[in-house]
């Protein structure tokens, strides 16, 4: 046997320990014949599985997409996903780039003629869509015609197929469908032999490698915020009261930002403002991914001390720019404030937590260099808050502001950020 590659080596499941602040997504790989990773399946590790529903495989797309590194958990593999026959009609998947998607979709329940035909229907509107499938072998068998045609691959479960059934599921395979072949649990040498001489060449299973986890950190809105984000959407708000929340609370703006931004989104450009982010998304898309966040996050009041910092920070940098930069700059200012404080928001360094969210990079310069248009500002903004006058002085002074404008910015954006909490 060939070493196997180490991505493709096991991890440890996770503790029930676990802080609720990460997201666990375990990955197992499916390999071709040559052992190169193929595509890898996900589960949802962050919660104690109760089988497969709607909302548990809605919610780890969601998650993979928002919270983890997708390049660093899929890369540009093909993304397998388990679902329920009742979230194929869900609205998650509309906010899913289909190309690098394939639904795992299970057999209908009693494998009622009339239940496989309705079905059929809503598989063909999503493969219109862009969307790939994969089925167990029931595809293979009596009542299934109709949805064999949209196969694009067929998984054949070791260790549930007597071996002298493989073959003959894999000559009607060849025969009826155009669907690729995995064979999955696939646990031995001997295995793996046999199938090969099958004409299978993709593969899941311990022999190959087992699920490996992938943790990633978390900064999740209260349910209060982001109720109010779903309540402005019912409402048909305008892009700028949407943007106005989206600056109240960095949680919720982060969140946003990284999502729109994942590979699994789609956009060949990265969107790196708020209002931007709200134009693309639009508002029925906006809500979805609203109503996903909510089914994620976990029930909250105000914001922590750090955020409401971090708000404070943002609105002072804007109003110290006003009269300065440009409006799209002072909106940069704004988001250099609020996201100063990345860091003690998720408990890692700051250049970690921006890998996952794109930023103009007079923003990162800022952020990271301390250096650019920003960097005085945020200085300053930090002297305000910790009372360093030398510092106070010295920036107040190269930035041609009084003692009694930084005074008073600093007051509206402390009473801004207060009315902001009481709201």
């Amino acid at each position: 046997m060939s070493t196997i590659p180490d991505e493709l080596q096991g991890s440890k499941q996770p503790s029930d320990a676990e802080e609720d602040s990460h997201v666990l997504i375990a990955r197992q790989a499916i390999v071709d014949e040559n052992r190169a990773v193929f595509g890898y399946e996900l589960y949802d590790r962050s919660t104690p599985s109760q089988g497969y529903t709607a909302d548990s495989d809605a919610a780890l797309l969601f998650n993979a997409l928002s919270f983890a590194d997708t390049e660093t958990l899929v890369g540009q593999k093909l993304v397998f996903i388990n679902c329920t026959l009742a979230s194929l009609a869900g609205g998650h998947l509309e906010l899913i780039h289909p190309d690098k998607v394939v639904l795992e979709v299970p057999p209908v329940p009693g494998n009622l003629p009339e239940d496989i035909e309705s079905h059929a229907v809503v598989l063909e509107d999503l493969r219109k869509r862009g969307f790939k499938f994969a089925f167990n072998h029931s595809v293979l068998t009596r009542g299934y015609a109709p949805w064999r045609a949209l196969a694009s691959f067929v998984k054949l479960d070791m260790t549930v197929l007597k071996p002298e059934m493989v073959q003959p599921f894999v000559k009607f395979a060849t025969a009826n469908t155009t669907a690729q072949l995995i064979a999955e649990k696939v646990e031995t040498a001997e295995q793996h032999q046999l199938l090969t001489s099958y004409g299978i060449k993709l593969f899941q299973g311990y022999w190959f490698a087992k699920p490996a986890l992938v943790k990633a950190q978390t900064i999740r809105p209260s349910q209060a915020t982001i109720l109010q984000l779903i309540n402005l959407v019912r409402k048909q708000a305008t892009t700028a009261e949407i943007e106005e929340l989206l600056k109240r609370d960095p949680t919720l703006s982060f969140n946003l930002l990284r999502f729109i931004n994942s590979s699994g989104f789609g956009l060949n450009c990265e969107i790196t403002s708020f209002r931007h982010a709200v134009m693309i998304l639009g508002l029925k898309k906006l809500f979805r991914w609203a109503a996903l966040l909510m089914t994620t996050s976990r029930n909250g009041g105000a914001p922590p001390a750090v955020g409401q910092t971090a708000v404070v920070r943002g609105r002072l940098m804007e109003l110290l720019t006003a009269e300065m930069l440009s409006p799209e700059d002072c909106d940069n200012a704004f988001v250099v404030g609020v996201f100063s404080l990345l860091d003690a928001m998720l408990g890692v360094p700051l250049a970690k937590a921006l890998e996952s969210v794109a930023l103009p990079q007079p923003v990162l310069d800022a952020l990271l260099y301390r250096t650019g248009v920003f960097a005085p500002f945020l200085a300053l903004t930090e002297a305000c808050e910790s009372g360093d006058d030398e510092v106070f002085g010295r920036t107040a002074e190269a930035l041609h502001l009084s003692n009694k404008q930084v005074n008073w910015a600093h007051l509206q954006a402390l009473a801004w950020a207060e009315s902001l909490a009481a709201d």
